[in-house]
């Protein structure tokens, strides 16, 4: 079975819209795009270099939108996201469509229907990058395994949130963590089972 795993930059207040950018995603007004690379630094981009090995991918329609038109022309920079299946969150998406067919290896989903169904099937694990409205669904659907974050010292405010409302209450444990010279914290989550209560002790 395939895990799906979710990768995300965020700030203290869960925001992960437009972080590599300025132009990358101005929705809603957005003003705050390429806020992650004031805290680069040797330890998070060494953490990025082994996330960009190459996966499945699982994405949301505007995210493949965005990165149809950007990595195609980069293959040098990473080359596993051309390489690898792209998996797309769409009901208005066919497999017919231009934007599907001119990057290779692409096919459509149109329902977490078949998005359980690919988990069941053999291939590489799946990666799920920005896709925040497809997030919110895996959430609410338990069918996300792991989680990935890189937790930014600053907080923004507004924007696109990797947690929303609709998300079940579910256990994480934690796999592993470093904090890098900047402040920020690179955690990996994987699910561990229900919501445990207890009573603090007096």
């Amino acid at each position: 079975m395939r895990k799906i795993t979710v990768l995300a930059m965020m700030s203290l207040d869960g925001v992960i819209q437009s972080p590599g950018g300025k132009k990358e995603d101005v929705s809603n007004g957005f003003k705050y795009g390429g806020w992650v690379a004031p805290f680069s630094d040797a330890t998070y981009n060494e953490v990025v270099k082994k996330e960009l090995a190459p996966a499945a991918y699982l994405l949301g329609r505007k995210t493949f939108e965005m990165w149809s038109k950007y990595w195609p022309q980069h293959d040098a920079i990473w080359p596993g996201i051309n390489k690898g299946m792209k998996y797309v969150f769409s009901k208005k998406l066919k497999n017919t469509d231009p934007l599907i067919k001119n990057w290779a290896h692409s096919s459509v989903v149109s329902s977490i229907a078949t998005i359980k169904k690919l988990k069941q099937t053999k291939g590489p694990h799946l990666h799920v990058w920005g896709s925040s409205e497809l997030i919110q669904q895996l959430l609410k659907h338990d069918l996300v395994d792991e989680l990935r974050l890189k937790i930014h010292p600053i907080i923004l405010g507004k924007g696109k949130k990797l947690f929303g409302s609709g998300a079940i209450p579910v256990a994480f444990k934690l796999k592993e963590s470093i904090t890098t010279s900047k402040g920020v914290i690179i955690a990996s989550y994987q699910r561990n089972g229900s919501v445990k209560t207890k009573d603090i002790d007096a």
